[in-house]
């Protein structure tokens, strides 16, 4: 593995308790604040995103065990490498900033960045698998 690759896993690794610690605090809210039951919407989309910041983190430590074997250029390495972690910080950001109030009815505009991270996770995983599959 190469040493970007071991520098970007362990931040990887590092943040990964920050998940943990949202998974903990959203429960906290489910027990002890009926205000956050509520807003079904509010909940609904905490949990997507909560769900996709755990998910898509993993989907990031699998994809860097991969990414030094597949035969694409530096740049598209590079793409490869970070399209992941930035779709597991864009998704989640669109899902809990777009209903931050409790009284929301509808997600804002923020909303919008679950896109930009769904179509950067989207060519990321494309690129790699390319890159993976010209290497044999």
């Amino acid at each position: 593995m190469s040493r970007e690759s071991r520098r970007l896993a362990g931040i990887l690794l590092i943040v990964l308790p920050a998940v943990i610690f949202g998974g903990v605090s959203i429960l906290t809210l489910l027990i002890g604040d009926p205000g956050y039951m509520d807003n079904p919407l509010r909940q609904d989309l905490w949990r997507a995103g909560h769900a996709h910041a755990g998910v898509l983190l993993v989907l990031s430590l699998i994809m860097l065990r991969y990414v030094d074997e597949a035969k694409l250029s530096p740049g598209a390495r590079r793409f490869a490498r970070i399209a992941a972690p930035a779709a597991a910080i864009l998704m989640p950001t669109a899902f809990f900033l777009s209903v931050l109030s409790p009284e929301a009815q509808e997600p804002n505009a923020l909303i919008y960045l679950a896109y930009v991270g769904a179509v950067l996770l989207a060519l990321g995983v494309l690129t790699l698998g390319i890159g993976l599959w010209r290497s044999d």
